[in-house]
């Protein structure tokens, strides 16, 4: 008998009636004497509606009270689905972070797991009882608690399947799987049978919404595997997995799209050593990550650095970039949010040439101008106008033959 690890997102335990569903299904999973062990999202639009509330008492608004105030949405799902499963007869009990001891370093909005105690868990598991976890939460070693970030419920999952060496990982969402791509912007986009940890994390970072990537990096990490399913349809979903021999064979696996990032540029940053990395030390130490980066050729004796961050930050980012600016004696600071970052992703990149000119002809051919370039070994990233967006996702989908059966 093994454990099995069921994820629910917001939208499958939106409402009562869907609460009492999920429990249909863990009870007749229950049924193959699995020992089950169930992370639960806050219900759809809570965790949005208490962020608005936080930003209604302030403008800006302490990040440790918005962990307090953000974290409640979870408990409160976890302990309806428990009360649920006990009035179906089956022994459940709903547990949070810090009755668990799921420790976690103190940056607050986005704080990293760094230990999982999984005695209490156990327990509850001799006793025969479905253990129910609010996802998202964590505690640090002063018992603050703190928030993932957003998708910090599948890091929450994730991480406890590798904790207590799970069979599976299930993750329920609202789609069936992974797909090539997004179904509302390509309607021929196929749904992937099985995707490797690498092109899963590349296109959950790129800006796919199946999964949230910190929770791929763990599941690579500790070889946890990932079933993505769909709580409202019975459907096979898609395995993410080690890479396995044939996914070579397919050239590209998926094309992303992402609305979400901003640009920075710094203009007339002084040519000389060390200048970059004032700059980046500096957003770092602020906590803001950085995706990609250009830096112009050299004008005289100065240049430009252009780099992304997420829009979230951006009012943060342009603050920090501005103080080093001054320090630097660098020029003017510029923002553009009417940006998209398009990708494509593949393993099978790694051993085919032609993949980028292939990417840049379709775009070109269709008037799609590229601002910034970022490749990996696995994926090659475009910055374009964000009204291309859609238009760039469907052409390289087609020029790519993502359509047809692999």
């Amino acid at each position: 008998m093994g454990i099995v690890v069921k994820k629910y997102g917001g939208t499958s335990v939106g409402s009562v009636e869907r609460i009492k569903n999920v429990a249909r299904q863990i009870i007749k999973a229950k049924e193959k004497d699995t020992e089950i062990v169930v992370i639960v999202s806050a219900m759809s639009g809570e965790t949005d509606r208490l962020i608005t509330l936080g930003h209604e008492i302030c403008r800006t608004p302490d990040e440790r009270e918005m962990d307090m105030l953000v974290s409640t949405g979870e408990q409160v799902s976890s302990a309806l689905l428990s009360m649920a499963l006990i009035d179906m007869g089956c022994p459940t009990i709903s547990l949070n972070a810090p009755q668990i001891e799921i420790l976690t370093d103190k940056s607050h909005t986005k704080a990293k797991i760094c230990k999982i105690n999984t005695d209490r868990i156990i327990k509850e598991l001799n006793r025969e009882k479905v253990v129910i976890i609010a996802g998202f939460q964590g505690i640090t070693e002063e018992e603050d608690i703190t928030t993932l970030g957003r998708g910090g419920s599948d890091t929450t999952a994730v991480a406890i399947a590798g904790a207590l060496q799970a069979d599976v990982c299930e993750i329920f969402t609202d789609v069936d799987g992974v797909y090539t791509s997004d179904p509302r912007i390509v309607p021929e986009a196929r749904k992937l049978d099985i995707i490797s940890y690498e092109e899963m994390l590349e296109m959950a970072s790129l800006g796919a919404k199946v999964l949230h990537s910190r929770s791929v990096e763990l599941a690579k990490k500790f070889g946890v595997k990932i079933h993505v399913l769909s709580s409202f349809v019975d459907a096979h979903g898609t395995i993410v997995t080690e890479e396995g021999a044939g996914m070579e064979e397919l050239l590209v696996s998926g094309i992303t799209a992402n609305a979400k990032e901003a640009k920075i540029t710094v203009m007339d940053i002084p040519d000389k050593p060390g200048m970059a990395g004032r700059l980046f030390s500096a957003l770092a130490d602020a906590n803001i990550n950085v995706d990609m980066i250009v830096q112009s050729e050299t004008r005289g004796k100065t240049n430009d650095i252009s780099f992304t961050v997420d829009k979230t930050d951006l009012q943060k980012t342009i603050a920090v970039t501005k103080e080093s600016v001054e320090k630097m004696g660098a020029g003017s600071v510029v923002y553009d949010q009417d940006i998209a970052k398009v990708s494509i992703v593949g393993v099978g990149m790694k051993s085919h040439s032609g993949v980028a000119s292939l990417m840049f002809k379709a775009l070109a051919e269709h008037d799609i101008n590229i601002e910034m370039i970022s490749t990996s070994e696995i994926k090659i990233s475009c910055i374009i106008r964000i009204s291309a967006m859609k238009e760039a996702v469907r052409v390289l989908h087609k020029s790519f033959e993502l359509d047809k059966k692999g």
